[in-house]
């Protein structure tokens, strides 16, 4: 969250005052007497325009320090513009008004690239509604349009950071503006996008480059264009290289990237100076929009799809790919690999390395943490054996379950909200290439692979082994990254290194993705009804519920999970393809970001914060798992709620070290509730109950695999 201090230095640049908190039809009709849009006050307020829209319709209130410095300028307002004068000020519209089919200026974007005048203030404010949305208010209607003619002179990015063009020519962008588009072929499109519609996402960190505009292209725009309604090259993803549309593009000097025009197309000529030229293509009867990652967003109305995804350009980043593509991205825009350095010779401002970031080029791995497909690992013939820091897929064995055990009425799952995020925070990675030693001291601060025998260490059969992805003990030396050797020697053991790749070079290089991620994924839980500030009783409450709320929101937050899993899989990516032979390079790991040893970094601290919540769970209540995957943990309880056998203090607070109920990364939630007799019948089965316990519980296949 943003300073007190940054928060009134932004506000005193809008007014220069002090203030109480009026009602919130006042709050609106303060902002526009001020000719002040929702999005400069939401800039402002390092906020939304969805939590400015909720604070002025009652929705939520801001808490501090965002609470003093709306107060603040509220009072100001107040003062300039009294109630009694409201009538010389500018009323809000209650109902939708019929709108002009051209309307003379641009109406307020979602996420302006700079700030809006009072002229821009949109004309009227209905939030568009989805084909099959539950919700009984105009769900049939058609959302309201606002006509917009292109005027880029105002600002570069106007209209926002995309737009979903439908079959009639209409551009649907965020905020519920809709632009005329004439193009009927994929190069006018593209030059269309580039001089006249205004669309695009400033950069993220001062040393990046601004996003590129992404067009969406519904099915009825994918034909008029001239694409096909199904991509039928299934494993290749892409268009054959003698397409029309693949030769237009070609024919007008527009070149497209090594992937070729699949569903996540990118169009671009080389940049000339600082003005880049690249157009990003979604298109979705090609499956662009995957369910997983964007559930139902695909069959929403094109102004609904624009809401999601521009919700999701504000929050995280404007998509580039899929949601793993777009975290991997994401990391990219936020720790840009080079930065302007003057050369001392000339004096001229030439690229150089950004301190922090991964580079421009990619680093070989050190041999146990790649694979042997790695030309690198490859050509050593290494046989000295690989990292296994993977995520938990444990099942408690039946021959230690009590009795008391087996008799109690209910198992139930508690999942840890996006575990491997909250790992990501202020973790220490390696930054350059990794150097070899031989018996080395351990040392905890350092980023790197350990070669040790923990066969030794002691744990309880009724808890996995913190150091295997199966919970089994490990049997010899195998390689282990830092966190995982470092939980041994917490536990109180000796640890007596063999052999170690380590790095000198260090940093908490996924900082910023974690603080940008971990900001999108709370601000969207609270406006969906699930806040920092709700009891725990509270929190389960509207947990249950919080996905009916708006299935904008419910989009994004699965987008945004999608995002932060997805991203952290991409930094060890394999090769594709049954063709590939070892010793051959692949796609993915020509990349600076194929980091293997940063994923494995993550994985193990998420994997050591899980046991320790299992260890502390088992010191303060007694409770033992029957089975853990991943970041869900199944317990056998007395009670269906966790509020029954969690620990809390005599206060009334929880235990700390234990699981904790809340809504912010690293906490946990209810992820779902079957019977005892269930969990015993899947556990003799060997599956494992922390894969079904969610829903009815009757989805378990004897093959987990498919």
């Amino acid at each position: 969250m943003a300073s007190e201090e940054e928060l009134f230095a932004n506000i005193d640049a809008l007014l220069e005052e002090e203030p109480q908190l009026p009602p919130p039809a006042e709050r609106a009709r303060l902002r526009e007497a001020a000719g002040i849009t929702q999005a400069r006050l939401a800039t402002a307020l390092k906020s939304t325009v969805q939590t400015v829209k909720n604070y002025e319709n009652g929705r939520s209130e801001p808490k501090s320090p965002r609470l003093e410095a709306y107060q603040r300028l509220l009072k100001g307002w107040a003062a300039k513009y009294p109630a009694h004068a409201a009538s010389a000020a500018p009323a809000p519209v209650s109902a939708p008004q019929p709108v002009p089919e051209t309307f003379a200026g641009p109406a307020t974007p979602k996420m302006p690239a700079a700030p809006t005048t009072p002229a821009e203030e949109p004309t009227t404010a209905v939030r568009p509604t989805p084909k099959r949305s539950a919700r009984p208010a105009a769900s049939s209607r058609r959302p309201a349009r606002k006509r917009v003619v292109p005027n880029i002179a105002a600002a570069p990015y106007q209209h926002g950071p995309l737009a979903v063009l439908d079959g009639d020519g209409s551009a649907y962008g965020v905020d519920g503006i809709v632009l005329d588009c004439p193009a009927t072929t994929v190069v006018e499109l593209v030059e269309w996008t580039l001089r006249e519609a205004g669309l695009g996402a400033p950069k993220l960190h001062r040393n990046g480059k601004d996003a590129d505009p992404l067009i969406v292209l519904t099915t009825a725009a994918a034909v008029k264009l001239g694409l096909p309604e199904r991509l039928e090259d299934r494993r290749g993803l892409r268009l054959e290289e003698n397409h029309p549309v693949v030769k237009q593009i070609l024919k007008a000097k527009w070149q497209l990237t090594q992937r070729g025009f699949g569903p996540w197309a990118r169009i671009y000529r080389k940049a000339t100076g600082a003005q880049r030229q690249c157009v990003q293509l979604a298109i979705l009867p090609w499956d662009a929009l995957d369910t997983r990652s964007w559930p139902g967003v695909a069959d929403m109305d094109p102004a609904f799809i624009a809401q999601v995804l521009g919700l999701y350009a504000q929050r995280v980043a404007t998509p580039r790919g899929s949601t793993a593509v777009s975290g991997l991205e994401l990391m990219t825009a936020l720790r840009p690999p080079t930065r302007p350095v003057r050369d001392e010779e000339t004096g001229n401002w030439v690229s150089g390395h950004n301190p922090g970031s991964l580079g421009t080029e990619p680093m070989d791995p050190a041999p146990p943490e790649g694979q042997i497909e790695h030309p690198a690992v490859f050509k050593l013939g290494w046989k000295g054996g690989f990292l296994r820091e993977e995520a938990f897929q444990w099942v408690r064995s039946v021959e230690t379950l009590s009795d008391e055990e087996c008799l109690l009425p209910y198992a139930v799952g508690l999942d840890l909200n996006t575990a491997f995020l909250a790992a990501a925070a202020r973790l220490n990675v390696g930054l350059s290439a990794p150097d070899h030693f031989v018996a080395p001291k351990f040392n905890p601060k350092v980023p790197g692979s350990w070669l040790v025998d923990l066969s030794h260490v002691e744990i309880d059969p009724r808890l996995p082994s913190p150091f295997t992805p199966d919970g089994e003990r490990p049997t010899g030396p195998a390689w282990y990254q830092t966190h995982t050797v470092a939980y041994a020697q917490e536990l109180g053991y000796n640890v007596e290194i063999l052999e170690a790749y380590l790095r000198r070079e260090t940093g908490a290089y996924l900082d910023p993705w974690h603080d940008r991620l971990k900001a999108a994924y709370v601000d969207t839980l609270a406006d969906m009804g699930v806040t920092k500030d709700l009891t725990d009783a509270q929190f389960l409450a509207a947990m249950e519920r919080h996905k009916d709320v708006d299935p904008v929101l419910t989009a994004v937050l699965a987008a945004i999970k999608g995002t932060i899993k997805g991203g952290i899989g991409k930094l060890f990516e394999n090769p594709q393809g049954k063709g590939h032979k070892d010793g051959e390079p692949w796609p993915a790991m020509m990349r600076p970001t194929w980091r293997p040893d940063i994923r494995a970094a993550v994985i193990s601290k998420a994997r050591v914060n899980m046991h320790r919540k299992l260890a502390n769970m088992a010191k303060m209540t007694g409770m033992y798992p029957l089975a853990v995957l991943s970041d869900c943990v199944v317990y056998p309880t007395p009670s269906a709620s966790p509020l029954d056998f969690l620990p809390y203090a005599a206060s009334g607070k929880p235990q700390p070290g234990a699981f904790r109920l809340g809504p912010t990364p690293g906490l946990a939630k209810l992820e779902g509730v079957q019977e005892m007799a269930w969990a015993v019948d899947l556990m003799e089965k060997g599956l494992n109950p922390a894969r079904h316990i969610k829903g009815d519980g009757h989805d378990a296949v004897l093959d987990e695999g498919k």
